[in-house]
């Protein structure tokens, strides 16, 4: 099951990491997407948390994403994430607005 936190910038979203530590996630069960991939990207590196990436989304889909639009490829990474089509489609449209998303997920 994945836990998502839908936050206004990286700072609130240290916050929101911390407690998912706190809860007993490791940091590499927490991932950050922000619209941008730039700032989703720097925010990652900067909070030392994971991209979501090939061992998440496995080989295909992350090649797919190379022919996806960024809206069709944030949803396609909550998915592969656990999230519902649908509520991935929601944080998706929070993503659009410049929020950030933070999610823990259990691995597998």
């Amino acid at each position: 099951m994945a836990y998502v936190k839908v936050v206004e910038n990286g700072v609130a979203a240290r916050k929101e990491i911390e407690q998912f530590i706190i809860q007993g996630y490791t940091k590499e069960e927490i991932y950050l997407l922000a619209h941008d991939e730039k700032r989703s990207e720097d925010l990652s590196d900067s909070l030392e948390i994971n991209n979501i990436g090939v061992a998440e989304q496995g080989v295909l889909d992350s090649l797919a994403n190379v022919f996806r639009s960024r809206g069709e490829e944030l949803r396609s990474k909550l998915q592969s994430l656990g999230i519902p089509s649908g509520e991935a489609e929601l944080y998706e449209e929070q993503l659009d607005r410049g929020k950030v998303v933070v999610v823990a997920a259990k691995s597998a």
